[in-house]
């Protein structure tokens, strides 16, 4: 009824994170950190190797060590080039204009229902893209946003008169 044990199974998740293969990666933490798959109760007892020479063990280490983190690299460049094409594909690029109205985010701290956007229209008044210049032209004051803190006014539709 009471769960509060969830201390019995911290390690045993901790060891089952740490020998899981991440995606990004391709290697276990285990395997970046000690050059090898861990050993797993279910494994068979290890073999016992001679070495002919005392420090080729830890040279061996330094090798794998560097193949591997130069692998991951390599991986983790990989997934981020993929991630920024899957994000890119469906992200909006918008251009403003000079002149262009636009509502500005709001950064103070704000609940849950409060606005993200001002209620006042602002002008812009420089583009240097991907970073505008707005002016308030309730206060007079001119700030920076970036593309992503901005949303352009779409006026509202009125018919013509004379159809």
């Amino acid at each position: 009824k009471h769960h509060n044990n969830w201390d019995d199974y911290l390690d045993p998740v901790i060891f089952a994170y740490n020998t899981s293969k991440h995606k990004t990666t391709q290697f276990s933490p285990f395997e970046l950190l000690f050059g090898r798959s861990p050993q797993l109760p279910i494994d068979p007892r290890p073999q016992f190797y001679t070495f002919d020479r005392p420090n080729i063990c830890f040279e061996n280490l330094k090798r794998i060590l560097q193949v591997y983190h130069h692998q991951a690299k390599n991986n983790i460049i990989t997934q981020q080039k993929y991630n920024k094409e899957r994000y890119d594909k469906h992200r909006p690029d918008p251009h403003y204009q000079i002149g262009d109205r636009v509502f500005t985010k709001i950064f103070a701290a704000r609940g849950k229902l409060d606005p993200r956007y001002s209620s006042e229209p602002n002008v812009i008044t420089e583009i240097h893209h991907p970073t505008y210049s707005v002016l308030n032209e309730k206060t007079g004051v001119v700030k920076q946003f970036h593309i992503s803190d901005i949303r352009l006014i779409i006026p509202a539709y009125e018919p013509d008169p004379h159809n």
